[in-house]
């Protein structure tokens, strides 16, 4: 019987050391599956916190090349609106112009003799007004030398190397007349009169 009893002993004494170490097992797996838990969550971090990073970066990247298109397309602008300038200040240097307005004669007789003088040198074109019998020359003549005086005196052009480059005559305002007519009717009389311009540059 004591035997027995000796052999229950040792028994509950090895099941319990076995409980015991069981325990022991499973709270040293549990801490280190938490450790590693907390490892892979603190990876998770990092690598969350990088990303953010990374899209900063490349947000930031962005708006920095938006700026500098930005700014490279104001440039630009402003370097394109310099040439027009540049060639506005050229083209007002070198064009002498002369305008006659409500001329009463018809832009169409006006037209005709100004289709001999364009492109002329302006010596010759005053040559060719002197000596045309037309109506529209002597407009023309007292035209092309008030253009002659403004390119020389407000615009300092030498006088030898002036050619005209433009002449155009539009229609202006008709003045509206009446005349008897047979069997107490009346008929319009249309005075017409005419808007002339003269341009005037330098030959190169």
């Amino acid at each position: 019987m004591a035997d027995e009893k000796e052999k229950k002993v040792t028994t509950a004494s090895k099941k319990s050391e076995e409980t015991k170490t069981a325990k022991a097992e499973t709270k040293s797996s549990n801490k280190t599956e938490s450790k590693t838990a907390e490892k892979k969550v603190a990876e998770a971090k990092t690598a969350k916190a990088a990303t953010k990073k990374a899209e900063t970066k490349v947000a930031e990247n962005k708006e920095t090349a938006k700026t500098e298109t930005k700014t490279a397309e104001k440039k630009t602008e402003n370097a394109k609106k310099a040439v027009k300038v540049q060639k506005e200040s050229e083209t007002e240097e070198l064009v002498a112009k002369a305008t006659v307005k409500y001329a009463r004669i018809s832009s169409r007789k006006i037209a005709i003799v100004a289709n001999l003088i364009r492109g002329k040198n302006v010596d010759e074109a005053l040559a060719i007004l002197k000596f045309t019998p037309k109506a529209g020359a002597e407009v023309l003549e007292k035209l092309l030398k008030s253009a002659i005086a403004n390119a020389e005196n407000n615009n300092q052009m030498n006088h030898s190397k002036l050619y005209i480059a433009e002449i155009y005559s539009n229609q202006g305002p008709t003045l509206k007349r009446i005349r008897p007519a047979a069997k107490g009717s009346a008929v319009r009389i249309r005075k017409r009169t005419s808007n002339t311009t003269i341009v005037l540059k330098e030959r190169v």
